[in-house]
């Protein structure tokens, strides 16, 4: 069985060793999955500022 990126996924009756790199796989993906969260609320933030300004300016 695979996940959505075609990775193997982990079974009920694989290795504790397969369990563990799995986890440790999952763990840094969430990390970069929140920082990538983290540009995108900056992004939002920057661009919710300038579209209030250029608002205010078109007035």
């Amino acid at each position: 069985m695979h996940d959505a990126d075609g990775s193997p996924t982990a079974t009920s009756g694989s290795a504790p060793g397969d369990a563990e790199a799995e986890l440790a796989r999952l763990r840094a993906d969430n990390a970069r999955l929140l920082k990538a969260e983290k540009e995108w609320q900056l992004e939002r933030e920057i661009l919710r500022r300038a579209a209030a300004y250029f608002a205010k300016e078109m007035k």
